[in-house]
């Protein structure tokens, strides 16, 4: 299923008990992923890369989140933190992000541990969903996702 998506507006995928939000990095010349104390990763986002951020709840309070922490990684530019494996902060984490030209979704992977960039953690309903970017908005590996479109 293809989606038209404009740089300044927002995709909400729906799930039964998570949500994930999808925009255009637009006008991103760079990021850092901060890896581990003494390792970071340089980040080149093109302008049509996908930033995905995967709630972990529904509702305005998560799309929110999701605004907020899209605003502060694409606009700010503010670093992507990458967790240890074993730290406990982990299992409290509301939202996570990745960036990139392709994410796919997987319910079976300890939150914010990942420094790829093409894998994040969703809730069940979403896991195993690919997202792909295309020079007019995203292309979705599965049909009947339920979605809606906002202006960001």
């Amino acid at each position: 299923m293809e989606i038209k998506l404009e740089k300044d507006e927002i995709l909400f995928l729906i799930g039964d008990n998570g949500i994930v939000g999808i925009s255009k990095m637009s006008d991103c010349d760079m990021l850092f992923i901060e890896t581990s104390e003494n390792e970071e990763i340089v980040l080149y986002p093109e302008d049509d890369d996908i930033i995905a951020v995967s709630a972990f709840g529904k509702g305005e309070k998560y799309e929110k989140g999701i605004r907020a922490l899209t605003y502060v990684t694409r606009d700010m530019q503010s670093p992507i933190l990458i967790l240890p494996k074993d730290n406990k902060a982990s299992k409290r984490l509301s939202m996570v992000l990745s960036i990139g030209d392709s994410v796919r979704f997987d319910c079976n992977i300890t939150p914010g541990t990942h420094p790829e960039q093409d894998i994040l953690c969703s809730c069940d309903s979403l896991s195993g969903l690919e997202i792909h970017k295309t020079s007019t908005g995203v292309k979705l590996s599965k049909e009947n996702i339920d979605y809606k479109i906002e202006k960001f």
